[in-house]
């Protein structure tokens, strides 16, 4: 039976409509808020209903809604916003445009980024000004994230391949992300450290005396969420095969084995290939080169440094590892599977936007 329903307004755009929409949408001194009323609009002029409209968007059904019914009654002043009640505007709408247009597209000639201070000597307005326009914009001159793009030839296929063991895992097998964490430091203060107490935080000296490293292999079912560990001093293909071993031994011998693992050395030798080709239920996965982000496993190892290891006190190897099985073993008693949501189309289309934002790339 057809669903029913309040009909769509319809929205059709004049060519000199959906050139100021593409422009508001793909300019980098215009609103967030403004960009994302533009590509609804334009989604919305392709026909497409309001639930997909907000699914391809991000957004809820019901905002889709709104800028319809605005677009349509008001058209292109429909997506400004109202004015507010208060005092009339001090500062117009071209000095924001230069704060942002200046924030986004050079640097003060003494410094590599914009300050509060420099940006109000340059434009004449407060700090505090500067600050809510930033604010308001999104902008942060002051932080910088990194990030690696993989050179990985077979890039394209292997997030297929490792989304694909996410979103739909095979029947009859367990899909293990597989890791290991090196070089993980007993570290011992030279102090006694000084327990938080009401108005102060806990205190430690910066000086601290190490007493040797362990690696942690990990396998995390991403079904479930438990993790078989397993704690070595070194980091090799004979540990690595070791750690194949437990996996063997503690998985029914009736399921198969996935393992997602990165493009490591000691995961490819050929004592490896010999093991693996000794159990044939074993199927590997490696990610991208330089794409860690793809294994699950890194987020879990994330929490163990969050909740365990860059705070921790141990005076020896022993002490540490002693601490890790039972974070481990805790871990395992009320697991928590990592929820995977974006498809590969996903990953590879938002990639190739950031790709778009670099100057000079693909040519």
């Amino acid at each position: 039976m057809p669903r029913t329903g309040r009909p769509k307004a319809e929205l059709r755009l004049a060519d000199d409509e959906r050139e100021q929409l593409l422009r508001w949408s793909r300019r980098a001194t215009s609103s967030q808020a403004l960009a994302l009323r533009s590509r609804i609009v334009l989604a919305c002029a392709e026909g497409v209903d309001n639930k997909t409209v907000a699914a391809r968007l991000g957004c809820a059904a019901e905002t889709v809604g709104r800028w319809r019914r605005r677009f349509v009654a008001r058209r292109l002043d429909g997506l400004v916003d109202e004015p507010r009640p208060g005092g009339p505007r001090r500062i117009g709408d071209e000095q924001v445009e230069q704060v942002v247009v200046a924030t986004l597209e050079r640097t003060p000639a003494e410094a590599t980024h914009w300050s509060r201070a420099s940006m109000a000597a340059e434009t004449g307005l407060s700090r505090s000004t500067i600050g809510r326009i930033w604010r308001a914009f999104g902008l942060k001159p002051h932080l910088v994230e990194a990030f690696k793009l993989s050179a990985d030839p077979l890039f394209i296929e292997t997030v297929r391949d490792v989304v694909g063991l996410y979103l739909d895992p095979p029947e009859r097998a367990l899909v293990l992300c597989v890791d290991e964490k090196s070089g993980i430091q007993a570290l011992d203060r030279s102090a006694p450290v000084l327990p938080m107490m009401p108005g102060m935080p806990e205190r430690r000296t910066h000086d601290y005396a190490r007493s040797g490293t362990t690696t942690l292999f990990a396998a995390l079912d991403v079904a479930s969420g438990t993790v078989i560990g397993s704690l070595h001093r070194r980091h090799r293909a004979i540990e690595f095969k070791k750690f194949l071993t437990k996996i063997d031994a503690e998985v029914p011998a009736h399921l198969d084995l996935h393992l997602i693992c990165d493009n490591l050395s000691t995961h490819k030798t050929p004592s490896v290939q010999a093991w693996l080709r000794a159990h044939p239920r074993f199927h590997m996965h490696f990610t991208p080169t330089s794409s860690s982000w793809l294994n699950q496993v890194e987020r879990w190892f994330g929490l163990l440094t969050d909740q365990q290891l860059r705070r921790g006190v141990h005076k020896s190897v022993h002490a540490l590892e002693r601490e890790i099985r039972a974070w481990v073993k805790t871990w395992n008693e009320n697991p928590r599977p990592f929820a995977w949501t974006k498809t590969a189309d996903e990953i590879l289309q938002r990639l190739a936007s950031y790709i778009q934002r670099i100057p000079g790339a693909g040519h």
